[in-house]
């Protein structure tokens, strides 16, 4: 049986991570016309549920993949239907006003059922199924590619494999809203407010996040002065890295952010900084005397990957299979050491993780 797997990488270097929905989802957001400027259409509601659930048009228009202007007018257009605002903007973000509180667990509903029905028909025309996997940038980078291709190999029929980057706060509205069917990252915790979304997250792969610096470094100071170095998961204040920054007590003004972390290894080898690195996906560069770790309180930080999907009556057969292999000695090897390689005899053409704009 055919196997495609499909993604593309582009780094985003600043702002909020966003995962591209896919071809569902993805339906350009206009302005109705006409007639239909009076139909309510699942474009607007699912708008409305990110606008709603992520806190503010920047994120949902991020989550979409499309302009800020589009959500705003998809969500004007809702407005003018029902003849209510819906939400507003107060001091502290986004407020859903009473008869927006009342629509979002409906429109949920909705944005859900359209998803399953996409899904239904692509099922009846033989399509390939679905796997939408997003993750945090750090596995982006360096662990998704190894573990999807290999997943691919393994799966008991076609799938098509699909990747982007995401906030931590955006996993859990990205899967209970099926605009993605896996996310991998720190714990992104619960939707309490909506029993009816319940999600799965289970710990999969713990490891230890470190400060590294250049090897012969001599750091002046502590680490409110130094020039820290950080891949974009380091504006996410929700990640590992953010945490440490915070518990840190790190100025903003000290902060710069690179595209990846590779690049901010780099950066700091050079001798004027530090960067959070994983500590085993940063093994070699530490043997080889290019960096060296930063023993300082604060500076190593024990964590855990998670894996979060659908609870298990409405997990599809890929994310339930995917669920399956991260537990497998495979997966686990390949999340260790993603940069092994394969044998020849399995090499496929590159898989193409996608660090969506």
């Amino acid at each position: 049986m055919g196997v495609s797997c499909s993604m593309r990488m582009h780094p985003r270097p600043f702002g909020p991570m966003a995962f591209k929905i896919p071809p569902l989802a993805a339906v350009i957001l206009r302005p109705a016309s006409g007639h239909n400027e009076r139909a309510m259409t699942l474009t607007q509601l699912n708008a409305f549920v990110l606008v709603a659930r992520l806190g503010s048009v920047t994120a949902a228009a991020n989550a979409l993949g499309v302009s800020e202007s589009a959500v705003s007018q998809a969500l004007s257009a809702l407005r003018l239907h029902l003849g209510d605002q819906l939400v507003t903007r107060g001091p502290v973000g986004m407020t859903l006003t009473a008869g927006g509180s009342r629509l979002l667990a409906t429109a949920s509903q909705i944005v859900v059922l359209g998803a399953e029905a996409h899904a239904a028909v692509r099922a009846a025309q033989g399509a390939p199924e679905q796997l939408r996997v997003v993750s945090s940038s750090t596995m982006a980078e360096f662990v998704i590619s190894p573990l999807t291709e290999a997943f691919t190999k393994r799966f008991a029929g076609s799938v098509e494999v699909s990747a982007g980057v995401a906030a931590t706060k955006e996993m859990n509205v990205l899967i209970a809203n099926r605009l993605a069917d896996v996310a991998i990252g720190c714990d992104p915790g619960t939707l309490p407010d909506d029993p009816a979304l319940a999600l799965v997250t289970e710990p999969v792969f713990r490891y230890r996040l470190v400060v590294v610096t250049a090897g012969q470094s001599r750091l002046r100071g502590g680490p409110r002065q130094w020039r820290w170095f950080v891949d974009p998961s380091g504006t996410d204040p929700d990640s590992e890295t953010g945490q440490m920054l915070s518990g840190l007590g790190i100025p903003e003004d000290q902060i710069r952010v690179f595209p990846s972390q590779t690049a901010a290894w780099a950066a700091a080898a050079d001798g004027t900084g530090v960067a959070p690195a994983v500590e085993h996906l940063v093994a070699q560069q530490l043997r080889r005397g290019e960096l060296s770790r930063v023993e300082q309180p604060g500076c190593r930080v024990d964590a855990c990957w998670h894996v979060t999907l659908l609870g298990r009556q409405h997990q599809s057969t890929a994310a339930s299979s995917f669920r399956r292999y991260l537990g497998t000695p495979e997966a686990m090897h390949l999340m260790r050491s993603p940069t092994a390689g394969v044998p020849p005899s399995r090499f496929r053409p590159p898989v193409y993780v996608t660090i969506w704009s």
